[in-house]
Parts: C-alpha cells; sequence; structure tokens
C-alpha cells in the first residue's frame, strides 16, 4: 500500500481484479438510493472508444443509520449493476464497492466519493502510473465524446493537477415538470452568474465545482490528503484544494449532463435548489441570486493588493465600503498582512500567500456578511443584466433562458 492509503485510507482497497496495464481513467459513482444508476452507466458504455483502458467504480453506499427500505434500494441496484455488467460486451470495466453501514458522522457523499477515489488510487499504484479519477453521478449523463476528450485533455495538458469538466442541466423535456424545468434554468443561471461575478472580481480561483463534472491527476488527488467526508459541498472545498496547486483547468469541449431532480439528501446543491422553489410561497414567482454590487466591492478591493505590500497599508486609506473595513479588522487584516510582508520575499510572493489567505472559502464568507449588513440578494435576471453590461458590455436581455444560453456560450470559450 502507498503512503497516502496507509496515511488517508478509510476502508481497505475492495476489489480483487487484476488492473490491466493501460488503465489511465477511472471514473467514480457515489450511489445512494439511485433509481437511475443504469441509465447513467448506460451513458458512459455508449461513449466513444478511447486509446487507453478506462474503468468505472460505483460506490453503492448508506449509513449504519438509515433504514432497511433505503438499503433494500441500494441492493436493488446492485443486482440492476450486475445484469448490466454482465450484458456488457464493450471495452469499459465495471466493478462496484458495497458499503451498507457507514458510520453515522460520516455518512455521505463526500465519504462515498472518498472510498471510490481511493480505490482508483489504490489500483493505479497497482500498476505504478499517475492515471486521472474523473468524479461523476449515478443520475447523470455524458457527450459520447466525453472520455475521449478527458483522455486529450490532459494529454494536451500534461502539468494540469484537475479539471472542471462543462455541465449542461437538461432545460426541457418529458422527463420532469415544466416548474423543475423552469428552476433548473434559474439554479444553473445563478451558478454561472456568480461564476462570471468571481471573474469580473479578478479573483485568480474561479472554477465551477460541480462533483459530477471534475477530473483530478492521482498524484494530486494525494499530494492535496484525498477527498474529504463532508456530507455536502464536498466538491467545492475538494477542488479548491486542488486549484491550489496551480494549472488547473477547464474542459469545454464535451459535456456532463447532470439531472434537475428534486432531492432533500443533503443541505444544499442542485436537489435542495429545485426543492425549495418548487415550495416556494405561490406569492413568489422570482429567483434571487447575489447582489452584484458586492462584487464592485470585491473587485476593488482586489486592485488594492500592490498597495497593501507598500510599508503601511491601513484599511481605512483605500475608500473601501466601511462594511469592507469592518469585516477585514474583524479578521486582523493588519496582523495578516504584516505577517505575510514578513514571509515572502517579493510581490508576486506576497500576492500568492495572500490569496492562499483571501481563497474561495474567505470570499464566500464575505458575500454572507455583506449579505447581512444591506447588500441582500437581488432578482436574478436584474442581477445578470448588470453583471452583462458590466463585465461583457452586453445589453440587456429579456428572459433568464436567454441568459442562461449565452453564459454557457461564453464559459466555453
Amino acid at each position: 500500500m502507498n503512503f497516502y492509503l496507509n496515511k488517508y485510507g478509510f476502508i481497505e482497497p475492495q476489489i480483487s481484479d487484476s488492473v490491466k496495464p493501460e488503465t489511465n481513467i477511472i471514473v467514480v459513482i457515489p450511489c445512494f438510493n439511485e433509481p437511475d444508476l443504469i441509465t447513467s452507466l448506460q451513458s458512459l458504455a455508449d461513449c466513444d472508444e478511447t486509446q487507453s483502458q478506462v474503468e468505472v467504480i460505483v460506490v453503492l453506499n448508506s449509513g449504519e443509520h438509515h433504514s432497511e427500505e433505503l438499503k433494500r434500494a441500494n441492493e436493488k441496484s446492485s443486482e440492476e449493476f450486475d445484469e448490466f455488467k454482465n450484458g456488457y460486451a464493450g471495452k469499459l470495466s465495471f466493478f462496484k464497492i458495497e458499503q451498507s453501514d457507514l458510520p453515522k458522522k460520516h455518512a455521505g457523499v463526500g465519504l462515498a466519493r472518498k472510498i471510490g477515489m481511493d480505490e482508483a488510487v489504490s489500483r493505479f499504484h497497482q500498476i505504478n502510473h499517475d492515471g486521472f479519477i474523473v468524479c461523476f453521478d449515478a443520475d447523470a449523463k455524458v457527450d459520447a465524446n466525453y472520455l475521449v476528450e478527458i483522455e486529450n485533455h490532459f494529454e494536451n495538458n500534461p502539468k494540469s493537477p484537475g479539471c472542471s469538466i462543462h455541465y449542461e442541466h437538461p432545460l426541457k423535456g418529458d422527463e420532469f415538470s415544466t416548474e423543475i424545468y423552469r428552476g433548473i434554468i434559474n439554479y444553473e443561471l445563478h451558478l454561472r452568474y456568480y461564476n462570471q461575478c468571481l471573474r469580473y472580481s479578478d479573483l485568480p480561483y474561479v472554477y465551477h465545482t460541480v462533483g459530477s463534472s471534475m477530473a483530478v491527476k492521482s498524484s494530486a488527488y494525494q499530494k492535496q490528503g484525498g477527498m474529504n467526508k463532508r456530507k455536502a459541498g464536498e466538491d467545492f472545498y475538494f477542488i479548491h484544494k486542488i486549484i491550489a496547486l496551480g494549472g488547473f483547468t477547464e474542459l469545454t469541449s464535451t459535456k456532463v449532463i447532470p439531472s434537475p431532480r428534486v432531492s432533500d439528501r443533503v443541505p444544499f446543491g442542485t436537489g435542495k435548489a429545485i426543492e425549495e422553489w418548487l415550495n416556494r410561497p405561490e406569492y413568489e414567482d422570482d429567483f434571487y441570486s447575489y447582489n452584484f454590487y458586492i462584487f464592485k466591492e470585491i473587485k476593488l478591493f482586489v486592485s488594492m493588493i500592490p498597495k497593501f505590500y507598500e510599508p503601511v497599508p491601513y484599511l481605512k486609506s483605500f475608500n473601501l465600503h466601511p462594511a469592507f473595513e469592518e469585516y477585514f479588522e474583524k479578521l486582523g487584516f493588519q496582523d495578516k498582512v504584516d505577517e505575510m510582508k514578513a514571509n515572502t520575499k517579493d510581490f508576486i510572493s506576497f500576492r500568492k500567500r495572500f490569496f492562499v489567505w483571501f481563497d474561495a472559502f474567505a470570499v464566500l464568507k464575505l458575500i454572507h456578511f455583506m449579505q447581512t449588513v444591506g447588500f441582500g440578494d437581488v432578482k436574478l435576471k436584474k442581477a445578470v443584466n448588470q453583471m452583462l453590461l458590466e463585465k461583457h458590455a452586453l445589453e440587456p436581455l429579456e428572459s433568464e433562458i436567454e441568459q442562461l444560453l449565452l453564459l454557457r456560450e461564453i464559459e466555453k470559450v
């Protein structure tokens, strides 16, 4: 067993089958009470053939506290997996890991991803190869070129420790209700609006962090301590650890198609957002998002970083909004900056260290703080149009779906 697994592994490796020497991609799928697992597996099976070998590991998981009904749902998924695997005659290799009594404290999507991703580390270790671990979900689908484009992406970006993969939720069809499709249009628009606002603010670590749409090199995964065991938001926390290594990339020549279905299994995320949208008060027919003014203030703050490197960077001398001053003074801004300057030799290293401190988590906390002092949420369509004008010099659009389709194209460039 390698160093990482010995120190951070949650369980012993579970798959006894030998690893084909040419294995280069391992897709990990957490599965808990999933009725559409086979649809996701078939989507992968239908992908164009890659040059190297691809494995798919499904982690059927539940906690010791979960009901027998939920565990039976997993048993059904296990049976369906076996039937699918037995009938599959293609190049991919499919495996399953079953863990039905995970500790209540940690049982959830983070631990399930970790079990599967750690297994991928073990399998790459067996063939002494630094392959790629791909995160996917049991209710998602992909374009036919998905696996080929992942293979090509890392071949063309050999120094990249990982990448986010372009995603697009389905926006119409017969599978879900009109209200669910309307909800997912708004929710994805909110995600892309937030991404664009962070880019507008000139922050250096702006990428989508969707659990079903990311891939990471095995060595980078190990170097950063692997996946966390969070029950929600595991993707956000994990990806930003990989981004911190530098050289993180985006793959936009293919796409993941996540499900817009309702889910109450985690306290936030797509499923929860759609549930809240469907249960909104009858009088409320608008989706809300962050006030764009907050990002204008963040942009100003970021532009001040060179001045922070000067001898006496008093916050009050920079004409920032009083709420910003209040927030950063509570964080001990002056002491933090003095410490950074004392431990860096030039501005480049100071700036790098500054953004280790003022990272994606700090930005999100700042936004939430600004919401509490008067910069509350605004109607999403209005906020997006303001961002489009300020960042892209584009005229307002009439509907949320027009806005979303535009942002999808902008983010593919």
